[in-house]
């Protein structure tokens, strides 16, 4: 019993360690915040980045180009590479979001700017931030009389809204993309700034709908590769992204000798993938031949009369196929089977891998992947 309890303690101390929640949490908001839940999970999800006192400053305006890269992010397309040239006049290509800027022309997110100014730091409006969300999708075709009477419909202020942005309100609204922070329902307010809790709810929205309807190119660059193999369940498909959350099984292949008799705590030891790791839907998460490498963390030695062998072993590295090396902690334990009562009584039974042994390895936190790549985000 003790040592199964030593075992429990090691494993949640791990837990603890490698898959803390303090990133999705800010200290200048709570569950009560109208706009809490989406934030957290754009956090999670590595789209949205707090302050570095702790805080997410939910009431500050966001700028055009920080807009830019929280689109292209949420819709996992960061690490997309696109070849041709901005020619917006007032981003060079040493500017911080020149490639993210570059890849939201790409996919038609905002025009290209042809010489004139892109206004990088300039606050992003509503109006703006929700053309480009729209522009995110593939919608049905309206007459403009439809659209006016949409906006009509909902929206008070509806003779506030410039021409240019007609169709998109109207879209917005057929589309339940209406972000309306508590005390101003009814208004679309298209000039005034949006801010970085509207901006959460926003994108959140955005993406449960690109998931569905992505626009044409991005629905050609989100194309998801699939194969056979091991099923991960409870995996969250997020646009192009794969999320296997902590506390998945996936098995592993040792390659190296690992045993209660013969290893220490912090001996090497190596693995790899045996087959494809995989969705339910067949979409592929890691490839077969994916190399591992830890650390044991814990070794009991198998002693006659008193206790039998145990290791637990704490992975740390996942090498994929595509050359990127990243950080994947997960542990798996080994222990011998004890049958019959004489295996009990003597308790002297030792533990000890050979190449090629499959185990299954847990892990303490989630995974990221890109699924039309590999590409894996730390």
């Amino acid at each position: 019993m003790f040592k199964k309890l030593m075992q429990a303690l090691i494993v949640l101390g791990l837990l603890c360690v490698f898959n803390s929640p303090a990133k999705a949490f800010y200290t200048d908001m709570d569950e009560s915040h109208w706009c809490y839940q989406s934030i957290k999970f754009l956090t999670e999800i590595g789209v949205l980045v707090g302050y570095p006192d702790g805080t997410y400053k939910p009431d500050i305006p966001v700028s055009r180009a920080e807009f830019a890269s929280m689109v292209i992010k949420s819709l996992g397309q960061e690490n997309t590479t696109v070849s041709q040239p901005i020619d917006y006049a007032d981003i060079q290509p040493d500017f911080w979001g020149y490639n993210i800027i570059q890849k939201a022309v790409y996919f038609d997110l905002i025009p290209n700017g042809r010489g004139t100014d892109f206004r990088p730091y300039d606050p992003v409006t509503r109006a703006e931030a929700i053309t480009i969300a729209v522009n995110a999708l593939t919608t049905s075709q309206i007459s403009e009389q439809k659209a006016q009477t949409v906006i009509e419909k909902s929206y008070e202020d509806y003779t506030q809204l410039p021409a240019w942005f007609l169709m998109a309100a109207a879209k917005s609204s057929l589309l339940d993309l209406d972000v309306i922070e508590p005390g101003r329902e009814g208004k679309m307010e298209p000039n005034r700034p949006m801010n970085r809790a509207e901006v959460a709810a926003l994108l959140y929205k955005m993406m449960q709908e690109a998931k569905l309807n992505p626009n044409a190119k991005l629905a050609e660059n989100m194309q998801k590769r699939t194969a056979e193999g091991f099923v991960v369940d409870n995996v969250r498909v997020q646009g192009s992204i794969g999320v296997i959350p902590a506390g998945a099984i996936f098995p592993i292949e040792i390659q190296s000798v690992v045993g209660s008799q013969i290893s220490n705590v912090a001996d090497i030891y190596t693995a790899r993938v045996p087959a494809n790791i995989v969705t339910k839907e067949g979409y592929l998460l890691v490839e077969k031949g994916s190399e591992l490498e830890g650390q044991v963390k814990y070794v009991q030695r198998g002693k006659t009369f008193k206790q039998n062998g145990e290791i637990i072993i704490k992975n740390t590295v996942l090498k994929t196929p595509n050359d990127q090396a990243v950080m994947l902690y997960g542990v798996a334990t080994l222990d011998p089977e004890v049958n019959g009562f004489w295996s009990k009584l003597f308790k002297n039974k030792a533990v000890q891998t050979t190449p090629g042994q499959i185990i299954d390895l847990r892990l303490l936190g989630p995974l990221r992947i890109d699924l039309t790549n590999g590409y894996i985000y730390e």
